[in-house]
């Protein structure tokens, strides 16, 4: 399946005492369908990967490949600190349907650029899923360069990168990397309208949680080259980008998930909104409906 559009970075609804949501997590599938979603992922950073049990993280991803029922593809984050856990989840993802596998680089480590190549190697040539890289040094400490990239793009299982810098100096190389057997897609919904406009494939997203239909249409805009409506409908997403890093992800958008009905908090270590920002989400979340409604497809 083609990894390109509007992809969401799909959050996990948990009920008040910390318990797995599963009305809520299908309430959530329908409306990234209902939205035009052209991806999702499943337990990446958004989805609180670290706080589910493997039961959990197995369920909710043979849900999702469920709901879908193959009309997109279904990425199952499965990027460890060690190489060998990271193969070993990422053939269990595999087996629980998932179509590809979003490897964020090894979390605290902090590997030399010749690790992360030969860990990136080992994983597509063992973990039986296509491979997605994922680069957000902001968390995990460390920085997939373009150099490294480059050397990694060739192979056949790595099939394209979610580049969480965004920087135009970093968004240049890694285009010049862009192919039909590799995509670049883009990790930060603020940037991405840029990005997108610039030759980028997609857009994998946080926002969209919440605004499934309205980062569709953004994306399709941008991807489409009309930059001045592409540029205006990021304006009109510009408090949603904005909102969703006023704390740590996915704190802000939950925040606004269980306005709209879907869910009801984190997992610690995190915890939910602070107050300050109570009357910002309340006013944003009032308005979700209206900007879906003029998104409709």
């Amino acid at each position: 399946m083609s990894i390109s559009g509007l992809i969401t970075a799909l959050a996990t609804p948990f009920k008040a005492d910390g318990a797995l949501d599963p009305d809520g997590w299908q309430r959530l599938l329908a409306q990234q369908l209902k939205g035009g979603v052209q991806g999702v992922v499943v337990a990446g950073s958004t989805g609180e990967a670290s706080t589910l049990s493997d039961d959990e993280y197995d369920g909710l991803l043979r849900s999702a490949v469920a709901a879908f029922g193959g009309k997109v593809p279904v990425l199952a984050g499965t990027g460890l600190s060690g190489t060998a856990r990271t193969i070993a989840l990422t053939k269990r993802a595999a087996a629980n349907g998932a179509t590809h596998a979003l490897v964020v680089t090894p979390p605290y480590v902090r590997p030399t650029q010749e690790g992360l190549r030969q860990h990136y190697l080992a994983v597509a040539e063992q973990g039986g899923l296509p491979v997605v890289l994922y680069n957000v040094p902001g968390r995990t400490g460390c920085d997939l360069l373009p150099e490294t990239v480059a050397e990694l793009a060739g192979h056949p299982n790595i099939i394209g990168i979610k580049e969480a810098v965004g920087d135009t100096t970093r968004l240049k190389a890694l285009l010049e990397l862009r192919s039909d057997s590799f995509a670049i897609l883009s990790g930060d919904d603020g940037s991405a309208a840029r990005s997108l406009l610039s030759g980028a494939d997609g857009l994998i997203s946080v926002g969209s949680n919440v605004l499934p239909g309205a980062y569709r249409t953004l994306c399709d805009l941008a991807r489409a080259g009309q930059h001045e409506a592409a540029e205006a409908w990021d304006a009109r997403l510009q408090p949603y980008h904005d909102f969703c890093g006023v704390e740590s992800n996915p704190i802000p958008v939950k925040a606004l998930l269980q306005r709209i009905g879907i869910g009801h908090g984190l997992r610690l270590p995190l915890l939910p909104l602070s107050a300050p920002y109570h009357a910002h989400a309340d006013h944003l979340a009032a308005d979700v409906g209206a900007l879906e409604e003029l998104s409709s497809r």
